[in-house]
This record gives C-alpha cells, structure tokens and sequence, in this order.
C-alpha cells in the first residue's frame, strides 16, 4: 500500500517536466519569431528587390571636344565644369538602366547628383589641374605625350570619385542605407562596379584611342612650322638642375626572363619662371592713398630647356629598343625637373624677386613725386589667354575641335 503513492508522484512529476519543457520550447520559438520580426522592421532596413537588364552606356560628347577642354582646363573652366556634370550624370543614368530603376526613380536622378555637383566639380578641377601641367603641353605634344597625360589625368580623378558618387545617389533613392540588394538577372554587378567597368573604362580607352592619332599628328605638325612672335614676359627665376634616370627592360618567355636592356639617361635642366605681362599688367597711382598698386599675373613657366644624354644603352639580344622607350625615359627625366622646382616653391621665390624689381623701378619715381608715396604689387589670379606658342602645338591642316556647350 505504501508504494502506489510513491508511482502515482513519480509519473506526475515526469509529466510536469515535459510541460515545462514543450513551454520553454514554445516561448523560444515565439521569441525568435518576434525577434526575426522586430528586426526586419526597426534595426535593417527593408531588403531591395533588383533585377538586372542588359543596357548600353552612352555619353554623346565628341572625342576632339573632350580632348580640346582637358587640354586647356583654364581656358575651359566653365565646360569643363558642364562636362563632369554630363558625364557623372551619364553614369548614374547607365546604372540605374541596368538596375531597371522605374521611371518615377529615373526621374530623380538628376535632382539628386545635382546636391552633390557643387563640391564635385571643384574636386574634380583642383585634381585634374594639379594632376595635369599646362604649362608644358608643347613639350607633351612634342613626345607625343600630351592628349594622353590629359586622358590619364581624367582617369585618375574620375576613379576616385566615381564609385563615391554612384553609391551615395543610387542608395540614396533606393532607401538601402546599411541595408542589402537582392539582385537577379544578367551580368549581376555593384554600382560601383557598372559604372567602373561598364561606362569608366570604356569612355577612357575610347580617349586614349583618339588621343593617340592626336598626339602623332601634332608631334609630326611641330617639325612643319615655324612661329615667330612678338612677346613681353619679365623672367624673375631660373632653376638648373640635372638628373639621371636607369631603367631596366625585360624580355619573358613563358614567365622566365630570357633578356634585359639597360638604359641610362642623364639631362641638363634650365628653367625660367616669370611673368607674362602681355596677360595684364596694371598700374593705378591714388593720389588719396598715396599709393602706387602694380598689378601682375601670377607666374608661370616661360621656358623650359632639356638637355638628355644617353650614358648606357646596353640592349638585350632579344629585346628591340623603339623609339617610345626613349621618348618615355626622356618625358619622365622632363616632368621630374619641373616637379622637383615647383616642391622647392618658385613661384614665391619668383613674386619676391619681382617685388624687388618693381621697387627697383619706381622708388626713384615715387620719391621725385613725394616721399610718402608707397609702391604695392599685387598679383592677379586671371584665366590665362591662350599661350601664342601653343599654336605650334596644332598641325595648320588640322581644324580646332569646336567646344559645344
């Protein structure tokens, strides 16, 4: 009699364990469900559904003008603003087609580049014009080097910040800030990785392509003209430098090198910089003030002369030496020079050296007319005129490219 109780309070305390159980069971479950819920709701955003089409980028500006205004950012400044403006535009167009954006989406994408345009476009002249020398496009044009260093000098700029801008619109308008794309169809690819690949790459090697029979031709053009002209330039500092350059080429078979050729290059470097008073030059006497202002232009390159040398031209037996090699070797020893003198800061050695000679001039002129008469030169920063030397940089056969904007 006294076991029964003892299997009745076994059996209930087995039941009430697997209540216990399939309770905590229960509430994990709804636990997740709710948790899975919240989340999709509050912490991540919605999941985008996007399914990719085939499309074909297109930016319908002429090569020749898109060469004309790299090569003459100054000149060209307010094109050159309205040709970032298209050609960023043409590819967040390009990656919205292909995302099959519809075209209530379509129609902001505009509105949208256009809040970021103004800090773009002065990123990208800044860039592009520290990048590029324009003071040296005849001596570019005469290595067949200057359209190119231009198209290289788009690349680079457009490389850094293209992928900035075409994920910040296209997410922008998508609402998928920290969220995720679940992408379907042909050729899957990031933003990123559309405008790159698809719009980027193409458009450059379409402008090297047509800066190449540029730079030939203008090169060729150099040897059939002669230019004479009238000039009015103050040279206030000349930097003489010289350099050397080794460089190593190699022949491979396979992978395995089977021949080499050494190059030495050295140069002599002499270079002025000055003022183009033909620019401007201003002279304003405030009899008030008592003051005499000289205005100026801010300096610039007037001449630049390299003297190469090859030291060691040792040329492997399999391995033939054209031409490029050396006008490649040549150009780098040129650029090196006028960097190294820019680094050293010419252009303020320059403003002081033609603070002393305007000194040097007009004291004696001022203190005949009245000794408290002060001299003040200021320097003007002015969109620089078309340098009469870069016609030679044009064949007289040749048409200038129109700008269209």
């Amino acid at each position: 009699m006294s076991e029964r109780p003892r299997k009745n309070k076994g059996m209930g305390f087995g039941k009430m364990l697997i209540y216990i159980t399939a309770f905590c069971l229960g509430a994990i479950v709804l636990f997740k469900y709710y948790q899975n819920n919240i989340a999709d709701y509050t912490f991540m955003p919605e999941e985008m559904q996007v399914t990719y089409v085939p499309s074909d980028y297109s930016f319908d500006v002429e090569d020749e003008n898109i060469l004309a205004i790299l090569n003459n950012p100054h000149r060209y400044h307010r094109e050159f603003d309205e040709l970032i403006y298209k050609f960023n535009l043409s590819l967040v167009h390009h990656v919205a087609n292909r995302m099959d954006f519809p075209d209530s989406l379509k129609s902001q994408l505009e509105t949208e580049y256009q809040k970021h345009h103004p800090y773009l476009k002065q990123l990208y002249f800044t860039d592009f014009t520290n990048i590029r020398d324009t003071t040296s496009n005849m001596y570019e044009d005469w290595y067949e080097n200057g359209n190119k260093s231009a198209v290289e000098a788009l690349n680079e700029v457009s490389s850094k910040y293209t992928c900035f801008l075409v994920n910040h619109v296209i997410t922008t308008l998508l609402n998928v800030d920290n969220g995720k794309i679940a992408a379907k169809g042909r050729k899957i690819d990031t933003p990123c990785g559309i405008a790159m690949t698809e719009g980027l790459r193409p458009l450059i090697k379409r402008l090297q392509d047509r800066a190449a029979i540029n730079d030939f031709a203008t090169s060729k053009g150099l040897l059939e003209e002669r230019v004479e002209k009238t000039i009015s330039e103050l040279g206030t500092y000349e930097v003489r430098d010289k350099k050397g350059l080794t460089k190593q080429l190699q022949t491979k078979v396979w992978g395995f090198e089977v021949s080499s050729t050494d190059i030495e290059v050295s140069a002599i470097s002499i270079l002025k910089i000055g003022f183009k008073l033909d620019q401007y030059f201003d002279i304003n006497l405030n009899s008030k003030a008592k003051t005499l202002t000289v205005t100026m232009p801010e300096p610039t390159v007037l001449s630049h002369e390299v003297y190469p040398k090859i030291d060691k031209l040792d040329i492997g037996w399999l391995r033939e030496l054209g031409n490029a090699d050396l006008n490649s070797n040549f150009n780098v020893l040129r650029r090196e020079f006028r960097r190294e003198a820019f680094d050293n800061d010419v252009v303020s050695k320059s403003k002081q050296q033609a603070r002393d000679i305007m000194n040097m001039l007009f004291t004696p002129v001022l203190a005949s007319m009245n000794t408290n008469y002060k001299l003040i030169v200021k320097f003007k920063n002015i969109n620089p005129k078309p340098d009469p030397v870069a016609e030679v940089e044009q064949p007289s056969n040749n048409k200038k490219a129109e700008i269209p904007f």
